[in-house]
């Protein structure tokens, strides 16, 4: 069960901050990915009904989708695997545990790399992905 870090009112002013209405659907979303991290939408949903038991999925599609829609929530893709979300953040990657799955943030310098690769193909390189994938210290 999540244990509440920061009050409802923190929550609620971080959803109003980008231009969302703050409902308590949308407050324990972003509890829970302020929390726990990288959430698939399976995961999410599990840890969700246990403080809200009437929430569907569908609910929970929908307002990710809206928080998406604002720049609050993003979705992770990562490959071989199912989608997973976390609060936006400064622009970082992503490292993936191929045996547990665990995903990690990780900071990469990269504006040498996208000026490059900018110049070399004539790309106006808008956003960058990066998923690196292996195995954790408790995997290898």
């Amino acid at each position: 069960m999540l244990q509440f870090q920061k009050s409802a009112e923190h929550y609620a002013d971080l959803l109003r901050s980008h231009h969302l209405k703050a409902t308590p659907q949308r407050s324990a979303i972003a509890e829970a990915l302020e929390i726990k991290g990288h959430l698939n939408i399976e995961a999410l949903y599990e840890l969700l009904k246990i403080k809200l038991p009437t929430l569907s999925l569908a609910t929970i599609y929908k307002n990710l989708h809206a928080m998406i829609d604002k720049n609050f929530v993003a979705e992770v893709k990562l490959p071989g695997t199912k989608s997973v979300y976390e609060l936006v953040k400064e622009q970082h990657s992503h490292l993936l545990c191929e045996k547990c799955g665990k995903v990690e943030d990780i900071h990469i310098e990269m504006a040498s790399c996208i000026s490059d690769v900018g110049e070399k193909s004539g790309f106006t390189i808008k956003h960058v992905d990066i998923v690196l994938r292996g195995r954790c210290n408790q995997c290898k």
